[in-house]
């Protein structure tokens, strides 16, 4: 490895924001937030032995930093101490203040790098606090959707009967969705927040589920966009369905950014899916570096 790991938390008063360190023995870029989906924490984009997006940029160079949302990941206290968390609290509340952190501590803007909802959360905040854009240099958004609209068995199945149903019981059960323990996904979520998430995967206005903003009306009003990239799989069949990550787009005015979909007859080495877009060991040689250069000042 060409870099270092160590952990560092923001205080946000009732929690602690866990990020995971990955610094550049020699930096020579621009620093790099990342965000994880839902389901997940910051360990999709690195490992204690240098695997994972988030090592593979640091050891070219970037400063980078994979944050572990509120109650996940190494995050204090987790959903399973009582941690209460929503939606509106993550895009209103945490991600202004990792922004602001990093772009205070390294005074320019940042590249930030989302898998799935986490970029959901990132675009409505951008779209909401106009005063962030400016502290943003490129995005990039890996299978990220809001509405779930293609239909087949696998989303009848992971949708509409686990997520949509079974997600809630077991929140009331435990008072938590216990994904982790169940085998669900790689962390666990808090209630509001898994509640807040189908409320937004249904057919629904892309406005905030707690207190209305529209969202995509301000979209229609941005004019100073960062350069962005909208990355789908094409094995990718219902969480980040190609169809529906670029629906997103346009319903958050991103229509004429940058799309691009991973598999092997658009000359990829994999036809990858969801999750494996990011920790394929084929993708070091494959997608990442080709991100390196999209991320270099064009």
């Amino acid at each position: 490895m060409k870099h270092s790991q160590s952990s560092s938390y923001l205080d946000l008063g009732q929690y602690k924001l866990h990020l995971r360190n990955l610094l550049p023995l020699k930096p020579s870029q621009a620093p790099v937030l990342m965000l994880h989906g839902a389901i997940e924490n910051g360990r999709i984009f690195y490992s204690q032995s240098g695997k994972g997006l988030g090592c593979f940029l640091a050891d070219q160079g970037f400063p980078t930093y994979c944050a572990d949302f509120a109650g996940r990941g190494l995050s204090k206290p987790t959903v399973k101490d009582g941690l209460a968390h929503s939606q509106n609290q993550l895009i209103c509340g945490d991600i202004p203040a990792l922004i602001d952190a990093l772009y205070q501590q390294h005074q320019q803007p940042l590249h930030i790098i989302c898998h799935s909802w986490g970029g959901v959360v990132l675009v409505a905040s951008l779209l909401r606090f106009a005063h962030l854009r400016h502290k943003v240099q490129t995005l990039v958004c890996f299978g990220t959707k809001r509405q779930i609209t293609v239909q087949s068995l696998q989303r009848k199945l992971q949708i509409d009967l686990v997520w949509n149903r079974l997600a809630p019981w077991l929140c009331r059960k435990f008072g938590h969705l216990p994904a982790k323990k169940l085998k669900l996904g790689a962390d666990d979520e808090p209630t509001q927040y898994l509640l807040d998430t189908i409320a937004w995967i249904k057919p629904s206005p892309f406005c905030d589920v707690t207190d209305g903003f529209d969202y995509e009306h301000a979209g229609r009003e941005v004019v100073d966009w960062p350069r962005s990239q909208f990355i789908a799989a094409v094995n990718d069949k219902v969480l980040g369905h190609a169809t529906d990550v670029q629906h997103f787009m346009r319903e958050a005015g991103l229509a004429a950014v940058e799309f691009r979909l991973l598999g092997r007859a658009h000359g990829n080495a994999e036809d990858y899916d969801h999750i494996s877009m990011l920790t394929h060991p084929a993708a070091k040689h494959d997608h990442f570096p080709e991100l390196v250069k999209w991320l270099q000042p064009p």
